[in-house]
């Protein structure tokens, strides 16, 4: 099973973070920069332009492919599903002009140019609402465009904004909101080495954020802490060995944010021996 991913930007370092955290090592991917083997045998990683990689699954050189949402919907294959969004790399493209120019709606560029790295997304986006402004293509560079006549307005991709603001562009409207997603061909998505990578991807999701929350309850106060900490379906209750019967081990599972509040409630209701540890996967 060939997993490709990016080679090099801002998404590559995430990426591999996150394989690692799954469980897939990667093993000699310093040395081979085309591709690396993990600690599963059946799992090979390729490396290549975040771009490329839905024609990489597309075409069977890969059989899965981690990238950004905005560069599956440019490459348009209908061949390759989505599988899982993995919740980093989130960013917007959205459609721009001057701040001081004559354009403030979609519909003022009917019969103007529009640049851009993503002519496909444009194409469609404009094609939805009856427009057909002149597309131009660039690899680079877009929020120059306006400024050197090459074109009225942009479609390009931000994340906080700050570019076009430097470049004294006001955003119209967004086409396209996207994140790094998990996407596989169409003729291998039941094979179970495909559900096990995205299982084993969702559990390192799943744990974001979570905490594992464990303490001795006295039984008599075991109601007041079970409002306290419901966890996911409710806390697991356990006998303590040697511990007398008058007491339960209590174990739940709660949000990072809530750790410090829920921690003083539990001990106002009598728990003690308090232990909270981080969660590496949690399989729901």
């Amino acid at each position: 099973m060939r997993l490709a991913v990016p080679n090099k930007g801002r998404l590559h370092d995430p990426t591999i973070d996150l394989l690692e955290r799954a469980g897939l090592h990667l093993e000699n991917g310093a040395a081979r920069k085309l591709y690396a083997d993990t600690v599963d045998p059946e799992v090979t990683i390729l490396f290549a332009r975040a771009a490329d990689i839905p024609e990489y699954v597309a075409d069977g050189a890969a059989d899965l492919g981690i990238t950004g949402y905005d560069q599956y919907r440019e490459a348009d294959v209908a061949t390759v599903s989505e599988l899982l969004d993995l919740e980093f790399g989130r960013c917007r493209l959205v459609l721009a002009s001057p701040e001081d120019g004559d354009i403030d709606a979609v519909e003022d560029l009917a019969g103007k140019t529009v640049a851009t790295e993503f002519p496909t997304v444009t194409r469609q986006f404009f094609d939805e609402r009856g427009l057909e402004p002149s597309i131009v293509e660039v690899t680079g560079a877009t929020e120059l465009t306006p400024h050197v006549e090459m074109a009225d307005a942009i479609v390009d991709i931000t994340s906080t904004g700050t570019t076009l603001k430097m470049n004294r562009l006001a955003v119209i409207e967004e086409v396209l909101s996207s994140s790094v997603r998990l996407f596989a061909r169409e003729d291998v998505l039941e094979e179970p080495k495909v559900q096990e990578i995205r299982t084993a991807l969702s559990s390192v999701l799943a744990a974001d954020g979570k905490r594992y929350l464990m303490m001795n309850v006295p039984k008599n106060r075991l109601e007041d802490v079970r409002e306290v900490i419901p966890g996911m379906g409710g806390p697991t209750i356990m006998d303590i060995a040697n511990g007398g019967g008058e007491s339960v081990a209590v174990h739940a599972v709660v949000d990072e944010r809530e750790v410090f509040e829920t921690i003083t409630e539990v001990k106002n209701t009598g728990a003690s021996d308090i232990l909270v540890t981080e969660i590496e996967r949690l399989v729901e």
